[in-house]
Formats: C-alpha cells, structure tokens, sequence
C-alpha cells in the first residue's frame, strides 16, 4: 500500500521567485511541509542542501516558465540539475506551468535536451496569474492528494536541518504575495518570448507593463535594458541596467549587460568598471566566460 505525504520541494528560477513563494505560501497555509531556495544559501552548502531536500521530500514542483528554461541547455545549471536528480529518485515531479509556457514552442525544445527533455511526459498543472487559487486547489487535491509507493525519505542531516529551518523561517516572514505580483510575472514571461522571437517593440512594451505593475522589478528592467540594446537604443539600455542595479545592487547580469554597452560606446572606464563588478560579484566561483571578461579588462586598461 502507498501513503499520502505532505512533503515538497519547489524548484524554480530566481526571477520567478513570487511565484515559488505564493505556491509556499499556500501549500504552508495548508500543512504542507514546504522547501525553497527563498534566500540565497551560500555555494559551499548549496549543493548539499538543495539535494539533501529533493531526497527528503515527496512530491517535487518544477515551476516553468519561458525565463526559467533560459540556462537549462547548460549543463550545470541548477534547475536542470534539481529537476534531473527529483526524476532520478523517482519523486512525484509536477510541472507547473506557468504565463506563455508551452512545451511544444521551439524555445521550450531548445532547452529541454537530455534527460530533461522527459519532463513533457510528466503529468503538469496550468496555472494562470488570473485563476491561481483554482489551481492551488486543483494541485492539493489531485496532484499532491495521491497514494505514492513506499519510498524512503531520509532525514536530513544537521547542516542541512539548520538551514533548512532558516530558509523557511525566512520564506514564511515574507509579505503575502499579491495578485499584482503575479500579473507583472505574466507581463514579464510575455515580454521574454516577445524577446525571443525578436519582436523588440512588444518586448519592451510588455517589460514595461511589468514594471508599471511592479516598480522595483529588477529583472524586468534589465531584460527591458536587452531589448533596448538589441533595438540599438544604447542609452535607454544603460539607463535600465543602472535602474536594475540600484533595485538589487548583488544582481549580476546587468553589470555584464551594461559593461558590454559602454564598451561599444567606448566609454572604457566605466566599462572596466562594470566588468570587473561583476567578477567580483561571482564571488571567485569559475564560469564559462570568465578568462575572455578577464582579458578585456586587461585590454581596456590599455585603452583607457
């Protein structure tokens, strides 16, 4: 015989993290035991953490949207990596998903290679900005609300256990997440795919739209700063990256963004400026294009 469980791992991409914390908080709401990277938790014990937790818990909810899939062709991104190891120790995977995701796009097909490319198969939820109770509902009581094999669910270990209760002390202190939130989310997803399919005008419109929505909405400024560059509307691009840093001064890709834009405005110092923020920002971690950011910063001391 199975067993009802009430565990849960959700697993989601940073800019969607109000979506992560209204499914959080509606499940916590209603006994879930839930788990979520709220917080950020420091490299040395993401890793443990992350996967100690997918092991732990049940039911495992892949929150996809057309931003979330971005990274995943990489092959250590984390969501890939979380998603991978939920299918790998055979947990009840969900796909929730969400504004504009559609697994059958070519955006969608791009990046769901290798063993992700099997979550298609999985049994996934809808979810609408507009009817997002209706769902929540629909996933307690029919996705969530079944009769799992007896599986093991170790314990976590201390480390884990600690920060574990940190993260959901922090997640459950949050502001309850608003209607508004989620609708500048879709607003967001749609200017994405606008980008991706270089549409630039509706693109900006509807990161635009977000931002009217959600003022401090970092991310949607930075992506705006994207369309903005690839439009060649350099200044209003500088002007979003700047905007996006002021809002979270750790977030790191506008730095890279807005050091690119100066360098081709040959604005050099700022550029070197930029460049070497971000660097510092990754905190020493190794990454892809570190060598060649480490070269131009060498080459534009030159040109300074």
């Amino acid at each position: 015989m199975g067993r009802i469980e009430k565990t849960v791992f959700i697993s989601y991409r940073r800019s969607n993290v109000p979506w992560a914390l209204a499914i959080y908080q509606y499940l916590t709401n209603h006994g879930y035991d839930v788990f979520f990277d709220y917080q950020n938790i420091d490299s040395g014990s993401f890793e443990k953490v992350i996967l100690e937790n997918i092991k732990a818990r049940a039911h495992f909810l892949a929150i996809l949207t057309p931003s979330a899939l971005e990274r995943c062709n990489e092959p250590n991104d984390w969501l890939r990596l979380e998603i991978e190891n939920a299918m790998e120790q055979k947990r009840n995977v969900v796909p929730l998903m969400l504004e504009s995701f559609d697994f059958g796009s070519s955006l969608v097909t791009k990046a769901l290679t290798g063993k992700l490319a099997m979550l298609k198969n999985y049994n996934g939820l809808r979810v609408y900005s507009e009817y997002f109770f209706e769902a929540m509902d629909k996933l307690r009581n029919r996705y969530l609300n079944v009769e799992l094999s007896v599986i093991a669910l170790p314990t976590l270990n201390a480390e884990a256990k600690e920060i574990t209760e940190f993260q959901k002390t922090a997640a459950s202190e949050a502001t309850p997440v608003d209607r508004k939130q989620l609708t500048a989310q879709k607003w967001f997803e749609r200017g994405f795919v606008f980008a991706e399919n270089k549409n630039l005008e509706e693109a900006i419109r509807c990161y635009t739209e977000a931002i009217h929505i959600k003022p401090d909405f970092a991310e949607a400024y930075n992506n705006r700063g994207n369309a903005h560059f690839a439009n060649n509307h350099l200044d209003g691009a500088i002007a979003d990256y700047i905007k996006a840093i002021r809002i979270k001064p750790g977030f790191v890709e506008p730095y890279y963004n807005c050091a690119v834009v100066l360098e081709g405005k040959k604005d050099y110092s700022r550029a070197m400026a930029a460049y070497q923020k971000y660097l510092d920002l990754k905190g020493g971690i190794r990454f892809g294009n570190q060598n060649e950011i480490e070269e131009l910063i060498r080459d534009l001391k030159t040109r300074k």
